[in-house]
């Protein structure tokens, strides 16, 4: 009985972990958005247009809503196709940036933040070294682009289509619920924007703590041993749970945040969540194609197959050889290792890779 009455709590813990992400993202949205307007335009820079992609997907806090965007841009003749391709690949790194932030939520207790912060960085050491291999691949033969204009011509006269998540619809009437209260008492302001920030980074950690603590409980023993076993029978079951969650979600932070507390709580191993965060790499890929399919220019289209094919061939050059596939984990494991015992560092992380270096990097090369 107090197995269900946790189990119970449990659902509605991550509920309001998934509205706590939500409020984070309408924060930063709210604070950034003409600032990511401003960004797309006028970026013929490779590096600089990587950085704006980081940068805007930081600021929406979602790379489904920067990849979205660029279709629409792309679409309308504002940006060409080889000028959206570094922003699309910069959408996936900067959408780490909410797993790396509910992580901080086990700052407090040692070994469950050794595993939660190694289980946010492995997402961001493998989507910068993608970058690093395609990024240069892509400016020197364009093949992604190529490619994804070949099959825009497979594709091109399907018929545009809507993805409503249920679950995604959900989690907005409690977030609209605290973006009402927001707005009642700020109004459309920046202050507004800040209070829904704070609003979701109080309740990301509160709520972080109480399902860690639960998820022992509930998941504990057999169904343990079971979650790892089943998923750590094959990656491409991993990787095909990974694409399905995050399209049931529509947003890989969502769906990558989630794995988190079962990260931080022992419940979940590191190997065993890894091709999971893949999978989420190319579930998030289906809303720019929703969004391409519903605009009449093919552009739009090819943009959006360069974002799949990015995310799939960086799968098919880490996953399949063990050394490569081993190398983000390792990484993160030793980041983990060394924030633990210093845990400024976390915050200069942070700000380093997803605000300061984009930054940098777009003034320099602009």
């Amino acid at each position: 009985m107090e197995r269900a009455a946790r189990l119970l709590l449990l659902f509605v813990l991550l509920y309001l972990f998934l509205v706590a992400v939500d409020l984070l993202g309408s924060g930063i949205a709210g604070l950034g958005e003409e600032f990511t307007d401003q960004l797309f335009r006028g970026v013929g820079n490779p590096l600089a247009a990587l950085a704006v992609g980081i940068l805007a997907t930081v600021l929406a806090q979602s790379s489904s809503v920067t990849t979205a965007t660029l279709v629409g841009l792309v679409g309308a003749g504002v940006l060409s196709v080889g000028d959206a391709v570094p922003m699309i690949m910069g959408a996936n790194v900067g959408t780490t940036i909410t797993n790396t932030l509910a992580s901080i939520g086990s700052i407090r207790r040692v070994e469950e933040f050794r595993r939660a912060f190694a289980g946010a960085t492995m997402h961001d050491f493998f989507n910068v070294a993608s970058v690093m291999i395609l990024l240069p691949v892509e400016i020197a033969t364009g093949v992604l682009a190529r490619t994804a204009v070949a099959l825009s011509d497979i594709f091109g006269d399907a018929a545009g289509g809507e993805f409503n998540s249920p679950v995604r619809e959900a989690v907005g009437v409690g977030a609209g619920l605290v973006e009402d209260a927001a707005a009642a008492l700020a109004g459309p302001t920046r202050v507004g924007a800040v209070i829904l920030l704070a609003s979701g980074l109080l309740l990301i950690f509160v709520t972080l703590v109480s399902i860690t603590k639960n998820m022992r409980v509930v998941v504990a023993g057999p169904a343990e041993r079971s979650l790892n076993a089943v998923l750590g029978r094959s990656g491409v079951l991993g990787i095909l749970v990974g694409a399905i969650l995050t399209v049931a979600v529509q947003s890989s932070s969502i769906s990558t945040s989630l794995l988190i507390p079962m990260i931080a709580a022992g419940v979940l191993r590191l190997e065993n969540a890894y091709p999971v965060t893949l999978g989420a790499n190319l579930g998030t890929t289906i809303t720019a194609l929703l969004a391409a399919l519903a605009i009449p220019q093919i552009a739009g289209l090819q943009i959006a197959l360069v974002h799949l094919l990015f995310n799939v061939v960086g799968i098919l050059i880490f996953y399949p050889v063990p050394f490569l596939r081993r190398l983000p984990l390792r990484a993160s494991r030793a980041v983990a290792d060394q924030a633990v015992k210093r845990r400024t560092m976390v915050l200069v992380y942070v700000v380093l890779l997803f605000v300061v270096l984009p930054l940098l990097v777009i003034v320099v090369a602009r």
